[in-house]
């Protein structure tokens, strides 16, 4: 399991890793934005297709919307296999909430990469004053790379009807490392909430801290009071927010009218100053770590297809506990009497945006 803080630092191990691929590519992705990063893996999924790799590419029909023209016309003519997960029809607007929010590589079956970002310049190029976003991706080996193959595998199937089997994509694999860790996938068909299952678990299951990262933190009130209780028996709960760089300010606006609960009861929350936080990071006492592309809000809980890997490694936690606390420090704490303070506008703008706590 490797960690890669940012866009400058997992970008170029994605590129590596599909520029040596000798037989497979499967990639899920809920953002693949046109834009110079998506030329660079455009140019490299091409290369790999041209030279016998099967090459599977899955994206969201809304989260990757201006994907679809010039740049899909350059995979498919280079051999790429390309689907859009959920296309705008008629007869299936009844699920229109379902959105693959995944993002995931996986190279000759044997390697994947899993965390909160996608293919957009957003993550590696500062336009406009603005510095790239905050993410995080981990490269993982060994046995759990089989799971995260069959989530890519179970969409590909819904999209097009095929089924991917076979060494190419699943391989015999050996243990790699010392990591203990599970695939937590989960989505509206499965009819179980199997994220919102492992972040609660975890979180009432702490005896030291808990440490939160989310770009979009709307919990409904179970989660809130299971918070509350957590921090009023003594765990450190605090949860990491991005700030006024966000890339919905709807959503923020929406969060900050629910944090009396929070603060009161002794959870701290911290909202980053330098750029739009998008990880998606738990980490629980010195032991566990959760990381995938789960928001904790109902859109992650219950509408969308998410995947996430957690793990029970103390060195792992570490590593991600480095980055969340470098974090922290260049955050700003919203306690009880700052929030008290917050503007006028706010207060009176909040109650009327209760909606997105059902659809964010």
């Amino acid at each position: 399991m490797t960690v890669y803080t940012n866009g400058e630092q997992f970008y170029p191990a994605m590129l590596d890793a599909i520029r040596g691929a000798t037989r497979s590519i499967n990639m899920e992705c809920y953002i693949f934005q046109d834009g110079r990063v998506a030329k660079r893996f455009i140019d490299a999924l091409s290369e790999r297709a041209r030279n016998g790799v099967n090459v599977t590419i899955v994206v969201d029909a809304i989260g990757s919307f201006n994907l679809w023209g010039r740049p899909v016309r350059r995979l498919r003519a280079a051999g790429c296999r390309i689907e859009s997960y959920q296309r705008l029809r008629w007869y299936s607007l009844h699920r229109i909430n379902n959105r693959t929010h995944r993002e995931l590589l996986i190279v000759d079956g044997c390697v994947a990469f899993c965390g909160g970002a996608g293919i957009a310049d957003w993550w590696a190029i500062a336009e406009r004053g603005r510095r790239p976003w905050r993410d995080t991706m981990a490269r993982i080996e060994g046995p759990l790379v089989a799971a995260l193959q069959g989530v890519a595998a179970e969409n590909w199937l819904e999209c097009c009807g095929e089924i991917l089997t076979g060494p190419d994509y699943f391989p015999d694999l050996e243990r790699r490392g010392d990591t203990t860790a599970f695939v937590v996938k989960s989505s509206p068909s499965d009819r179980a909430t199997a994220s919102r299952v492992t972040f609660q678990l975890l979180m009432e299951g702490a005896d030291q801290f808990v440490r939160i990262g989310t770009p979009y933190f709307l919990p409904d009130r179970a989660l809130r009071r299971a918070l509350v209780n957590t921090a009023r028996r003594g765990v450190k709960v605090s949860v990491l927010v991005p700030g006024r760089r966000t890339d919905q300010q709807w959503v923020r606006l929406a969060s900050r009218r629910m944090w009396k609960e929070l603060l009161r009861g002794g959870v701290r929350i911290f909202e980053y100053r330098p750029a739009m936080t998008h990880a998606k990071i738990l980490i629980v006492d010195d032991q566990w770590a959760v990381l995938g592309t789960t928001n904790i809000d109902n859109r992650s809980f219950e509408h969308n297809d998410e995947v996430n890997v957690a793990m029970r490694d103390p060195a792992v936690a570490a590593r991600l506990l480095q980055d969340y606390d470098r974090d922290l420090s260049d955050s700003d704490e919203i306690t009880f009497e700052r929030w008290q303070r917050r503007p006028l506008w706010e207060k009176i703008v909040g109650p009327f945006i209760w909606i997105l706590e059902r659809q964010q």
